[in-house]
């Protein structure tokens, strides 16, 4: 077990040092065991942030993303937050004005986070394999820029299929429904 946990805290260290050095415009940190995102990251990164579009967190452990996370990478233009246990969004996401991609599939939502739909510049949303019921259906129609909404694996109410197809001009990916018995 210690083992395992040194290893994933040498991949970190080797993945950040990789973005500081090469002033990368991103940064991936998948696959490291991560509960949540190390504070002592901040500091490290402090001079590059503003250069990095892309952060990759996908399978880890995260419950939560923080409004200091968002506050910090505030030019991301793709965040991936795949096979985490995120179940809610900081309202911070909000901030993010150049976000064009989100992954949050297999994760914890019941609901649709609606504060992306505050957000002109996102072009994709995946929250596939999540539990979510209802969808703000009209709220994503107002989004010029999306394009691709994936609801795959999700427990959609029969009103989100019967509302969504008229009133949407993006591509909604949804599970068949299953027939009631």
């Amino acid at each position: 077990m210690e083992k395992k946990m040194g290893e994933a805290v040498a991949r970190v260290a080797r993945k950040v040092n990789e973005t500081v050095e090469n002033k990368a415009d991103s940064l991936d940190l998948a696959d490291c065991k991560l509960m949540n995102f190390p504070i002592a990251l901040y500091k490290v990164l402090r001079h590059v942030t503003e250069g990095i579009h892309l952060i990759t967190l996908a399978n880890n452990e995260l419950k939560s993303v923080t409004s200091r996370f968002i506050s910090t990478f505030s030019q991301l233009r793709e965040l991936n937050l795949e096979g985490n246990y995120i179940h809610r969004l900081p309202e911070e996401i909000q901030t993010l004005l150049h976000l064009r991609v989100i992954n949050l599939s297999r994760n914890k939502f019941r609901h649709f986070p609606e504060q992306l739909t505050s957000l002109q510049a996102l072009e994709t949303i995946n929250l596939e394999e999540n539990e979510i019921v209802d969808v703000p259906v009209e709220k994503l129609a107002l989004m010029e820029s999306l394009q691709s909404v994936n609801l795959m694996s999700n427990p959609l109410n029969e009103e989100v299929r019967v509302i969504a197809r008229p009133l949407i001009k993006f591509n909604l990916l949804m599970s068949p429904a299953i027939p009631q018995v």
